[in-house]
C-alpha cells in the first residue's frame, strides 16, 4: 500500500502514529496563571548533548486555550518546564492527566500524583518519576497546520530516583520505561541489550 497523506489513506484509523514507533513519552509539568498542569506528549524526544536539549510537540487544540492547549498556553506565560519520565507502573494515573481537562484543572491532584518542586526552575514536577528533565524555553516553533507546536527546551538540571542507578549508570531496566506506539497502543521496555559501534 501507498498513500499521499493529502489524498487520505483510505484506513479506518490514520497509520501515521503508528508507523513511527516506539516513541518515549513525556509528561509535561508546567506552571502558569491558572495553576499546575500536567500532560502526556508522545512526541517527544531528546536532541543534543552539548547543551542537553529536549524537543516535544503538541498537536490539538482546547476551546478555552484559543490556539493550543494548556501546556503551550502556560509555556508561552512562564517560559519553563519539567519532563517527567513514565514508568509502567505509572501508566494509570499517566493516562489519567491525558484528558481535555478544563484550563485550570490541576492533573496532579486529579490523578493522585505527589507533587514536588524543580530545582532550576519555578515549575512543579512528579516527585515519584524515574527521571525529571527540569528545562527552560529555547524556543516555540509552530509548524504547518492548525495547532502544530514544536517547543526547544535546555535541560537545566536532571533528577533521578536513587533506586534506578546501578554501577554509575541510569539503568531503564530497573524501572520499565512507558513507551507510545499507535491508536490506543502502548509497550513496556523489558528488554534490553548492548551493541557497539563499529571502531569502538
Amino acid at each position: 500500500m501507498f498513500y499521499r497523506p493529502e489524498e487520505g489513506h483510505g484506513l479506518p484509523h490514520n497509520p501515521f502514529n503508528a508507523i513511527v514507533t516506539p516513541r518515549p513519552i513525556g509528561w509535561i509539568s508546567t506552571r502558569g496563571t491558572l495553576g499546575d498542569n500536567l500532560a502526556p506528549y508522545s512526541f517527544f524526544n531528546a536532541v543534543s548533548y552539548v547543551p542537553p536539549q529536549v524537543m516535544f510537540a503538541s498537536t490539538s487544540v482546547k476551546e478555552d486555550r484559543g490556539d493550543t492547549k494548556d501546556t503551550v498556553a502556560q509555556l508561552r506565560e512562564h517560559g519553563v518546564f519539567c519532563v517527567n519520565i513514565v514508568e509502567a507502573a505509572m501508566r494509570d494515573a499517566m493516562n489519567q492527566t491525558g484528558g481535555m481537562w478544563d484550563a485550570g484543572t490541576d492533573e496532579f491532584a486529579l490523578a493522585g500524583i505527589e507533587k514536588a518542586e524543580c530545582e532550576t526552575i519555578d515549575c512543579p514536577r512528579v516527585a515519584g518519576a524515574p527521571a525529571a528533565l527540569e528545562c527552560k524555553v529555547v524556543q516555540i516553533v509552530r509548524l504547518p497546520g492548525a495547532a502544530n507546536f514544536v517547543t526547544f527546551g535546555e535541560v537545566t538540571g536532571v533528577h533521578m530516583r536513587d533506586d534506578c542507578l546501578r554501577g554509575g549508570r541510569f539503568d531503564v531496566t530497573t524501572f520499565q520505561p512507558l513507551a507510545r506506539m499507535g491508536y490506543r497502543d502502548y509497550a513496556v521496555v523489558r528488554d534490553v541489550f548492548e551493541l557497539k559501534r563499529p571502531g569502538e
